[in-house]
Parts: C-alpha cells; sequence; structure tokens
C-alpha cells in the first residue's frame, strides 16, 4: 500500500522547510524536501565545473544522486539557489527527479501511511492527488527579511536589497516558467503567512489536517 501524500508548496523563503520538519515530528512522517533534489544537482554542476548547456552531464548527476551524503547548509547558498532555479525548467532533469519524487512514498515502510513532500510544483505536477495541498505564501518583502536573518548569522556580507531583488527575480522565473510553473494548485488550501510566525502558520496548517482527518 501507497503512503498518502501531504503536499506543501510555495516560493522561496516562505517557511516551508521549517513547516515540513514540524509536521513531520508531529506526524511521525518521513519529509522529502524536493528543492533539495535541484540544489545537490546544481552543487555537483559547480564542483564539478559543468554549466547549463551541458544537458548529458547534468542527467547523469541527477541519475546518481545519493541525498544522504549533502549536508543542509551546504546546499544553500546564492549562486546555487540561481543555477537550482536555471536547471528546474530542464525538461529531461525534471522527468528523473520527478521519477525520484514519485518513488519516495513508494519505499516507505509498511508501518509508514503517510509522507510530507515539499516543493514547488508538487500539488500540481508531481502528485496532483495528494490527500491534502498546501499552497504558502509571504511578501516579498517579509520573505526578504527572514531570509536575512538567516544569512546574517554566517556571513557579515549579507544585503537585504540584494536579498529581496533575487527573491524578486526568482519568483517571477518560477511563476513564468513554460514548464510547471509555481502555482497553487486550485484544490489547494491558501496560507499566506505575511504577518504569521512559523508556530501560528504551523497550527494553521495543523487545525485544517486534524479537520481533513
Amino acid at each position: 500500500m501507497v503512503c498518502s501524500v501531504i503536499a506543501i508548496d510555495g516560493p522561496a523563503g516562505v517557511g516551508k522547510t521549517t513547516i515540513a520538519k514540524k509536521l513531520s515530528k508531529k506526524m511521525n512522517a518521513p519529509v522529502l524536501f524536493s528543492g533539495q533534489l535541484y540544489r545537490a544537482v546544481a552543487y555537483e554542476m559547480i564542483k564539478n565545473k559543468i554549466n547549463v548547456s551541458q544537458e548529458n552531464k547534468i542527467i547523469q548527476i541527477a541519475k546518481k544522486l545519493d541525498m544522504s551524503i549533502y549536508s543542509e547548509r551546504a546546499l544553500y547558498t546564492a549562486k546555487i539557489d540561481l543555477i537550482s532555479s536555471k536547471i528546474s525548467s530542464n525538461k529531461l532533469l525534471r522527468k528523473a527527479l520527478i521519477n525520484y519524487q514519485r518513488r519516495f512514498p513508494k519505499i516507505q515502510k509498511k508501518r509508514i501511511k503517510l509522507v510530507i513532500i515539499e516543493g514547488r510544483d508538487i500539488g500540481t505536477v508531481i502528485f496532483p492527488r495528494a490527500k491534502v495541498k498546501f499552497f504558502m505564501w509571504a511578501s516579498s518583502k517579509i520573505r526578504a527579511k527572514r531570509r536575512y536573518d538567516q544569512v546574517k548569522k554566517t556571513s557579515k556580507k549579507a544585503k537585504l536589497s540584494s536579498i529581496q531583488k533575487e527573491i524578486d527575480r526568482r519568483d517571477l522565473r518560477d511563476m513564468n516558467r513554460k514548464v510547471a510553473p509555481m502555482i497553487p494548485a486550485a484544490d489547494s488550501y491558501l496560507i499566506d503567512n505575511t504577518n504569521y510566525d512559523i508556530p501560528q502558520t504551523f497550527n494553521a496548517i495543523l487545525k485544517i489536517l486534524n479537520k481533513k482527518n
């Protein structure tokens, strides 16, 4: 029996990863961060000096991915942000990573009844029949401030205006790309946490899940 899926979509800096981790712990459900798959590919591209036009080499990276070898910190840099966004519209790469994502619920132990998958097109493309779908959103100004506060802890060079410009650029790319644009699924719950903190957002999502169950 394949696990049911909770899909969590939304743009950069909205808190998807934090919410997915909290839900995973609360519900004892494995979580897959789909954006980290593209980030891992981007990481390997940088490491091996592979550019975005070298499609065959990029696909080979995707087919050999072992997510257990990457630390979360290593995958979150401005350069990886840019490259992962660019390669996310590559059809062959997307196909390889879609297969990876769709296998995730199937390989869980029999006792696991629920998985959480976080990304940008989980509810629209990867798992259109997910049990519950959430689309998280917040203003780019608020998201930039959150990302700035994160980056500032490890880098004195963090600049709020630059971070917001990059978030705005990425939103524009992700929402307008021809392949799997970042849009809410018609049957998703929209969670706007512009004025909510993480505990408030988590409680709002948990309340919806409890009603669904």
